[in-house]
């Protein structure tokens, strides 16, 4: 299983929010660029980054950040925040990422989904975001009547290259991961699937890999010292 240690940006700094809400912000570094060299260090393999500036203002914000962090860690790097329209995805890219996650226009409009997996293959990752289940969009800002699974199940298809499945009302909090409703999301498309929310604990690694998860996200709790980031993935591959 792959662990994704998440660098959050925003300002053009490092930070963590609790369950999406923007004004629950903690700051961690003012050099994204240094804390990304710093979970490479410790065995990182492949990061996930996130505009949070670019999701609320449904356009790509932070792209001088990004630009350092992919030029200093030397991996792959996968972007998602804020990309609604064809000229975002390519200006994401050309920032050097591997790969982009789309959520809010992606769920809008599956068929334009379906054509950017066309136009980037291999390159698009679908992100579902979810609070007790039902989908959430427009940066965590609105939650919607549509089931996670159900739309997944429509949308989550080759060739996307991954879903995203992150559980909102875990996100920052440090209260263990959702692993059944992941299991549900992983059991429910024929895509590898990342969780994403409230892993804290190596057993909550654990768990989720035995529950057939490809990948996990951690965030607040590698920032906070409650994981270890070279004894998780020691753990999961099995090193």
């Amino acid at each position: 299983m792959q662990i994704y240690p998440a660098i959050d940006l925003r300002d053009g700094k490092c930070v963590r929010l609790k369950q999406g809400d923007y004004a629950q912000e903690t700051v961690f570094g003012a050099d994204p660029a240094a804390m990304a060299e710093r979970w490479v260090s410790e065995g990182a393999t492949y990061l996930h980054l996130v505009d949070l500036d670019g999701a609320k203002e449904g356009r790509p914000v932070n792209g001088g950040s990004v630009r350092a962090i992919v030029k200093a860690c030397g991996v792959s790097c996968q972007l998602g925040g804020g990309l609604r329209s064809e000229d975002d995805i390519k200006e994401a890219l050309s920032w050097g990422v591997t790969r982009v996650i789309l959520g809010t226009k992606a769920l809008q409009s599956p068929k334009w989904l379906a054509l950017m997996t066309q136009q980037f293959p291999g390159r698009i990752v679908l992100g579902i975001d979810a609070k007790a289940g039902k989908v959430a969009t427009q940066g965590w800002l609105d939650v919607s009547e549509i089931g996670a699974l159900d739309l997944a199940k429509q949308c989550a298809r080759p060739p996307l290259s991954a879903l995203i499945y992150t559980d909102i009302s875990r996100d920052g909090m440090m209260q263990g991961a959702n692993v059944t409703a992941m299991q549900e999301m992983a059991d429910a498309v024929p895509l590898p699937v990342i969780a994403s929310g409230g892993v804290t604990t190596l057993d909550d690694a654990r768990r989720l890999m035995e529950a057939g998860l490809s990948g996990a996200i951690i965030g607040r709790a590698l920032y906070e010292g409650q994981i270890s980031l070279r004894e998780v993935i020691a753990q999961v591959s099995g090193k």
